[in-house]
């Protein structure tokens, strides 16, 4: 039964490796492949330090955060039958923003405090709850769009008061960079703050997969093989918020990763959504990090933000879902 979805896995995998070393080649000083692999284990002068201070952090980055999104976009997904369904719907990201802003602008904590992660949690997982109760149990798809549009934009809202009244410019402009999205600048101080909440939510995720299969035939059928389904309700909502919001604490705002990551694999591993999972992870790192990799080759007088780039990609993805199954998700429930 799993037999299809391996070579799949394993064709993933390469290519998320392939992608790894592009990352840590490319870059203002372009380095050759071998070398740069020897950078990482071997005292190669100033090119060590560029590889393993520079382009190693931002390259994890970009696999952590790319997996947790598409793990979470396709553990979403199925758990509410709806292939609009993300993070980025539910205006999570946003949220996980202002609660970050909000404790950064209070000047209760730094940039790199373990609090920060945890306002970005609680941001993340208010707006999914409050989309969830809003729109309610039987809410169409139209609803839920609605609902998250909202609470996102109320949540991008205080954000930008938050910044306006922000008594210190340079903390405004560095805040504003940092909410478009973005590796640059990042160091292994920002990656041991994010991997254990994202370990964390994919643990959550995946501990869903075989209760993701039995909703797939319904409620009532699920909860006749024995499933809680207010128990996998809450697993992979926190899942989804502990992960978006440590991704946000150290790379602000990334959307429609968790949107487009299933749809690719999908069609190879079949409509089973606990089989989508760990395809659609290893399908979100490789689009972060190939996007992670363009927005360093774009010729710019200052670096593009990757949240800006995935927006200009995923926004085109979400209206051709929208088109290609309006029939399908007019009568959708979540």
């Amino acid at each position: 039964m799993h037999s299809p979805r391996l070579p799949l896995i394993l064709g993933l995998v390469l290519l998320v490796g392939g992608l790894s070393v592009a990352s840590l080649m490319i870059g203002p000083a372009p380095i050759p492949p071998l070398r740069a692999l020897a950078a990482l284990v071997s005292d190669q002068g100033s090119t060590s330090v560029v590889v393993r201070d520079i382009r190693l952090p931002r390259t994890l980055l970009a696999i952590l955060i790319g997996w947790i999104f598409g793990l979470t976009g396709a553990g979403l997904q199925g758990l509410l039958r709806n292939p609009l369904a993300d993070t980025a719907v539910f205006g999570a990201p946003q949220a996980a923003a202002f609660g970050a802003v909000l404790v950064l602008y209070s000047g209760l904590v730094g940039a790199l405090s373990w609090a920060l992660p945890f306002a970005a949690i609680l941001g993340a997982l208010a707006s999914i709850a409050l989309v969830v109760a809003v729109a309610g149990r039987r809410a169409t798809v139209v609803v839920l769009v609605l609902s998250g549009l909202a609470i996102g934009s109320l949540a991008g809202a205080g954000t930008s008061l938050a910044i306006t009244l922000s008594p210190n410019p340079f903390a405004v402009t560095e805040i504003v960079f940092w909410l478009l999205g973005s590796f640059e600048d990042r160091s292994m101080v920002h990656v041991l703050l994010a991997a254990p909440f994202i370990v964390v939510a994919s643990a959550l995720v995946l501990s869903s997969s075989t209760g993701l299969r039995a909703l797939a035939l319904g409620e009532e059928t699920a909860r006749s093989l024995g499933v809680n389904v207010m128990r996998l309700r809450v697993l992979l909502v926190a899942g989804a918020a502990v992960g978006t919001g440590a991704a946000v604490a150290v790379a602000g705002s990334i959307g429609f990763v968790g949107l487009v990551a299933p749809h690719l694999v999908r069609p190879f591993a079949g409509y089973d959504p606990a089989r989508t999972l760990v395809p659609s992870g290893l399908a979100g790192a490789a689009l972060l990090l190939a996007a992670d990799c363009a927005v360093r080759l774009v010729p710019s007088q200052t670096e593009i933000k990757i949240g800006v780039l995935t927006a200009i990609l995923g926004v085109p993805f979400f209206l051709w879902v929208i088109a290609r199954r309006k029939a399908e998700l007019s009568e959708m429930p979540v």
